[in-house]
């Protein structure tokens, strides 16, 4: 089993995370659902194939997620590594949402309480808060390291600009400093590489990268110009109500996302591996990733999914890749 620092930590975290969005009765829009039976069969192999980090978040499932894993990781959490996050509404007042002092501090004991510990490994902001000083933020976040409850902070969504400030604002109280951001990358969202990565790298950040298999799109199971099976993700996203889930579905199936995940499917046959495990791969084999985040609904999906974490692309499908994907993009 491989695993990497956490950034500037000493924190070793697997290469592989559990993210667990879909554990729940109910997703959100384009998400799955997954039974607690069905999740808990999820941690237990993930668990016992040696990966150590699963990542949840107070808003996933309406906090049933967290409290579908703390239930499930039981007397192993001192061998789990645990993150979630916190920014997103918890209610309809005024202070029920963003990184406030006033929120932050409900958010991570009603998180305590749903993941029946007594501290979070890695605590993060699900997003950055325009609304409240970043010197708030930090040193609400410091306390909670001091007082035991947290033991690492990380972020999550935040520009290159985001993080400096954020760095910066740690130094100036003389408090703790974030060791992680989450960020969307694969090989149809290369937008970090130029600037958010090199950041990254300069501020002592490792990186839990998510939506590797770009909403699916990677995995191969969509065709040109067939229509997406309404049971698969893109298929709830484009008969969802929202104009937004619709849109964001189109924008997933375009030409040039449909041409990256083909060149995948014949690099996958070359090797005798599936698109899953090429795309997850790259992402992993990527300078500057730490871990990546998979979110299976099933317990195939998992397998499927680990199998990439098992594949080294020779040079020249990483190249290959990189050519069609292109990096600017």
């Amino acid at each position: 089993m491989e695993y990497a620092r956490l950034g500037s930590s000493g924190l070793k975290v697997s290469r592989a995370c559990l993210g667990t969005m879909n554990f729940g009765p109910t997703g959100g829009v384009g998400v799955g659902s997954c039974d607690e039976a069905d999740a808990r069969r999820i941690i237990d192999t993930f668990l016992d194939s040696g990966h150590n980090v699963i990542d949840t978040a107070d808003a996933y499932t309406g906090g049933e997620s967290e409290r579908i894993v703390g239930r499930a990781i039981g007397r192993r959490r001192d061998s789990v590594v645990l993150a979630t996050k916190a920014f997103l509404p918890q209610g309809s007042g005024a202070n029920d949402k963003g990184l406030s002092r006033a929120h932050l501090t409900r958010a991570l004991d009603a998180s305590l309480r749903r993941l029946g510990t007594d501290y979070i490994d890695l605590y993060q902001c699900h997003q950055w808060d325009p609304e409240t000083p970043i010197d708030e933020t930090m040193a609400t976040l410091d306390g909670f390291v001091r007082s035991g409850k947290v033991r690492y902070i990380g972020c999550s969504n935040f520009t290159a600009a985001q993080i400096v400030e954020s760095q910066w604002a740690a130094e100036r109280g003389g408090g703790t400093r974030f060791v992680s951001l989450q960020s969307q990358y694969s090989l149809l969202a290369r937008g970090i590489e130029p600037e958010i990565l090199p950041t990254c790298e300069r501020h002592g950040l490792g990186t839990l990268t998510w939506s590797p298999l770009g909403g699916g799109v990677l995995t191969g199971r969509y065709v040109r110009d067939d229509t997406p099976d309404r049971a698969s993700r893109i298929g709830r996203l484009l008969n969802s109500p929202s104009p937004l889930a619709r849109a964001w579905a189109k924008d997933l199936l375009t030409e040039r996302n449909l041409d990256i995940a083909e060149e995948a499917a014949k690099i996958a046959a070359g090797l005798g591996s599936t698109s899953t495990a090429v795309a997850l791969a790259w992402v992993r084999q990527r300078p500057g990733v730490t871990s990546v985040i998979i979110g299976p609904r099933t317990l195939d999906q998992l397998t499927g999914n680990l199998a990439g974490f098992a594949l080294d692309l020779p040079a020249d499908a990483i190249a290959r890749l990189d050519e069609i994907s292109d990096a600017g993009a």
